[in-house]
């Protein structure tokens, strides 16, 4: 079976390099690949295990830029031209159009419950707590019943 392609928007990855926890994605998933229009957002230094992909439609680009902001848009138009990949992505816009168009989506937050389940990451609310010092908003609702759902 095919390793399962999971591209990302730049809003995880700038959340997790912040933290200096970009790691977290190399162990859950191995690579972990982005659009041009997605590396142009991410301003940190990116390790070689994140690939840099063209191959998405730019007329379906433009067409969801009518929405979303470029980044998004060109992570989703390339998430559309592979089949069974999964985009992570945390604005509710651009997961709205993930499931209009029938993709799977995760988003920051369910990388760290990944994590956590999996034994890469000791503690979900240590994470949490990092990215909201770094600008990170959860609401205290979903912080909660993120922590309870961790058993933290």
């Amino acid at each position: 079976m095919p390793e399962q392609i999971i591209i990302s928007d730049a809003s995880v990855l700038i959340a997790l390099a912040d933290i200096g926890k970009l790691e977290i994605l190399r162990e859950l998933y191995n690579n972990i690949t982005i659009t041009d229009v997605v590396r142009n957002e991410v301003h940190a230094e990116l390790p070689d295990w994140v690939i840099v992909s063209t191959n998405y439609d730019p007329q379906q680009m433009q067409v969801l830029e009518l929405e979303l902001d470029a980044g998004e848009a060109s992570a989703i138009a390339l998430a559309m031209k592979i089949p069974n990949s999964t985009l992570i992505l945390d604005e509710s816009k651009g997961r709205i159009a993930d499931k209009r168009l029938g993709l799977k989506v995760t988003g920051t937050v369910g990388i760290i419950i990944k994590a956590k389940r999996r034994g890469i990451i000791q503690s979900g609310k240590e994470i949490l707590d990092a990215l909201e010092e770094h600008g990170f908003w959860l609401s205290q609702k979903l912080k909660a019943d993120i922590l309870e759902r961790l058993e933290e």
